[in-house]
């Protein structure tokens, strides 16, 4: 009876495929809401939303770690990981927010490395990587309009290539980036990204009114090759665990680290390249000062 319904052109597992696809795009309209709406208010919503998805991202890591955890592990890691946000859901000064994070980093790091040495050293990466992330975005938010247009920026080169990168590595094909990596990836696929990012960053930019044109037309370039790294290094991750998939905490998409792998990195980059060029409080007002 299925032979005959395959030849009859009947396939009843594209109803699910449709399913699932429509399920993606409604939890990603509505996450997406959220998050926007929440990092145009800012404030303690913005810090708790922060902390949260850190708090995410961890459980995310350890779950994909699995046995390779201890108790014990899975105990500190935890409370450095509230220890460190503390400070940022109390939104306290940069000079008491990063200090007490990279503490925390580096004694989680210390901590598995003499429990496991080098199987610990991938361990201690979940904290590593949940607090980069919670700062980086937390810091990059800090400065009024400055710190809005930082992170609509933020978001707007990092949408824009990971769906146009999609786009023109189904379109053209080709070589692939990193087979042993992530194999659907392309060439193509990358360079249509990281070209769509900069024309949509730096045009975003300008409807902003930010002043700092081909700055941000290179920081956008900066960013999307970098967010496209954090893809690859999470593919990669998952891989050194065994998983396909960091979690199913959002339904159709997977994992949160799945989500905002590329987000991440280019976070991080974002965060650096505002240092230099706005220092350590309120870094945003350097590159995207509003007139």
């Amino acid at each position: 009876m299925i032979r005959n319904q395959r030849e009859a052109g009947l396939d009843f597992r594209r109803p699910r495929r449709l399913n699932n696809l429509g399920l993606r795009i409604i939890s990603g309209i509505i996450l997406g809401s959220i998050v926007l709406g929440i990092t145009y208010y800012g404030g303690i919503a913005f810090h708790l939303m922060i902390a949260f998805f850190a708090c995410a991202l961890l459980y995310e890591w350890l779950e994909m770690a699995g046995n390779r955890v201890q108790q014990r592990s899975r105990i500190v890691l935890w409370l450095l990981l509230a220890v460190a946000l503390i400070p940022l859901i109390l939104n306290m000064d940069a000079s008491i927010v990063v200090p007490v994070a990279l503490a925390a980093m580096v004694l989680g790091v210390a901590h598995e490395a003499r429990q496991s040495g080098r199987n610990g050293i991938w361990v201690s990466g979940g904290i590593v990587y949940a607090l980069l992330a919670a700062v980086s975005v937390d810091q990059i938010r800090e400065g009024a309009a400055a710190g809005l247009a930082a992170m609509v920026f933020l978001f707007t080169v990092v949408w824009t290539t990971d769906s146009l990168a999609y786009v023109f590595g189904r379109l053209i094909g080709g070589r692939k980036l990193a087979p042993s990596i992530s194999p659907s990836k392309t060439w193509s696929g990358a360079l249509g990204g990281a070209l769509a990012a900069v024309i949509v960053g730096a045009a975003v930019g300008r409807l902003m009114g930010i002043e700092a044109g081909f700055l941000l037309a290179v920081a956008a370039l900066v960013l999307s090759v970098v967010s496209q790294i954090g893809d690859l290094l999470e593919s990669a991750v998952k891989r050194r665990f065994g998983v396909k998939d960091s979690g199913r905490l959002i339904p159709g998409h997977g994992g949160v680290m799945d989500r905002v792998d590329g987000l991440v990195a280019a976070a991080l980059a974002l965060y650096l390249i505002s240092l230099l060029t706005g220092g350590l409080h309120e870094p945003s007002r350097g590159l995207f000062f509003v007139f």
